[in-house]
């Protein structure tokens, strides 16, 4: 337990951090999920349209340095190449 106050007041403030960032990873996923999905579902148009709104949550987070900005490279380019993929198809 923390033994000074700044020390209690930091890690109350660690809690609180880690409930915004854990509902933000949380967005980032549902995010990912959903530009997964519209791709499966074989609509590039719309696979599209939900693919620049992924990517925009992508980057948002990694901004934030919620997610490592290499990780959020690795996924929209997983993403595109699905996209891409599909279109060949």
């Amino acid at each position: 337990m923390a033994n000074t106050a700044q020390a209690r007041k930091r890690a109350r403030q660690a809690v609180q951090q880690n409930l915004h960032n854990s509902s933000q990873r949380s967005t980032l996923r549902t995010a990912i999920k959903a530009a997964r999905k519209a791709i499966t579902g074989g609509d590039k148009a719309a696979a599209a349209l939900v693919l620049q709104t992924s990517v925009s949550t992508i980057d948002r987070i990694a901004d934030k340095k919620i997610i490592h900005k290499n990780k959020a490279a690795r996924h929209k380019s997983r993403l595109n190449a699905a996209l891409k993929a599909l279109s060949a198809a």
